[in-house]
C-alpha cells in the first residue's frame, strides 16, 4: 500500500520570555509539517488557547509567574477539554519526575537543541498516529430508533435519519431532514454511545454528525475544515483540530 502523506501537527508555544518563544518558533520552522497556531506568554492565556484551538502539541515552559506549566496541565485536565500532548521546556531538570507523573510527552532542557527537538516531534507524530480512534467493540447495544421531542409531540425516527446532534447549555438538539427537536439524552457522549460508531462521528465537543449526511467538506482557516450538512439550512459544523486527522483519513483528503 502507498504511504500516506504525513499529517500536519498543530502546535502552541507557551513561554513567558519572548526570546524563548521566538527561538523555538524559529527551530520549528525547519521541521516539516509543523503548524504553529499561536504563542502565549502566560499560563492563564495558555489554558484558554488550548481549549479554543485544540492543538496537537503544546510546548510549555515550566517556570512562569502566576500559573506555571504544571498548573496549566492540571487546569486543562480539570476542565475536561481534549488533552494535547505536552512537551515541557525548562532550564532546570528537577521537574522531570513531576512532568512524567502528569504524563507529559517529553521534557526538553533549554537551550533547546535542534536534533533533540526533532526527536521530540517524531515521538509526538508516532503517538498521534497510534491514537487514531477505532470502533469500540465493547459499546452498548446500538439504538435503531430515537425519540425526538418536537412541537409538544414525542416523535420516533430511524437512527439513520439523524443528520446531526448538537448540545447547548445542557440541551441536545437533534436535526433530521424534516424537522428538529430535543433529545431525552443528557449528554452527547451518552447519545453517541448508543449509536453506530461507524456511522456517527463526534467531530467537535458540541457536535455529533451522521457521516452519510455530509454534503460538502469546506477548507477553513489554519488547515482545518467545516462540514456542510444535508439539512434544510445546510448547517456548517466545525471539525475540531483533534478530529481533523480522522477526517483526512476517512475522506482521503
Amino acid at each position: 500500500m502507498p504511504q500516506s502523506v504525513a499529517a500536519t501537527i498543530s502546535a502552541l508555544i507557551v513561554d513567558d520570555e519572548q526570546l524563548a518563544r521566538e527561538e523555538l518558533s524559529y527551530l520549528l520552522t525547519d521541521i516539516p509539517d509543523i503548524e504553529i497556531l499561536q504563542t502565549a506568554s502566560n499560563g492563564i492565556e495558555a489554558v484558554k488557547l488550548i481549549e479554543q484551538l485544540e492543538p496537537d502539541v503544546v510546548f510549555l515552559d515550566v517556570q512562569m509567574p502566576g500559573l506555571d506549566g504544571l498548573g496549566v496541565i492540571e487546569q486543562v485536565r480539570a476542565k475536561g477539554a481534549p488533552l494535547p500532548h505536552f512537551i515541557l521546556t525548562t532550564a532546570f531538570d528537577q521537574y522531570a519526575v513531576e512532568a512524567f507523573r502528569l504524563q507529559a510527552l517529553d521534557y526538553l532542557l533549554k537551550p533547546v537543541e535542534k536534533e533533540r527537538l526533532a526527536e521530540s516531534i517524531g515521538r509526538a507524530r508516532r503517538t498521534l498516529e497510534e491514537k487514531e480512534p477505532e470502533p469500540d467493540k465493547a459499546a452498548p447495544q446500538q439504538r435503531t430508533k430515537l425519540l425526538v421531542r418536537a412541537n409538544n409531540r414525542n416523535l420516533i425516527i430511524d437512527a439513520q435519519e439523524l443528520i446531526y446532534a448538537t448540545i447547548d447549555d445542557g440541551t441536545i438538539t437533534m436535526v433530521t431532514s424534516q424537522f428538529e427537536g430535543q433529545s431525552n439524552y443528557r449528554t452527547i457522549e451518552e447519545l453517541q454511545s448508543n449509536l453506530d460508531p461507524n456511522l456517527f462521528w463526534r467531530v467537535h465537543r458540541s457536535f455529533l454528525v451522521n457521516i452519510n449526511k455530509i454534503r460538502e467538506v469546506i477548507p477553513w482557516f489554519k488547515s482545518s475544515f467545516q462540514l456542510k450538512m444535508d439539512d434544510k439550512k445546510q448547517t456548517e459544523i466545525p471539525v475540531s483540530r483533534i478530529q481533523t486527522r480522522r477526517l483526512r483519513t476517512l475522506l482521503k483528503i
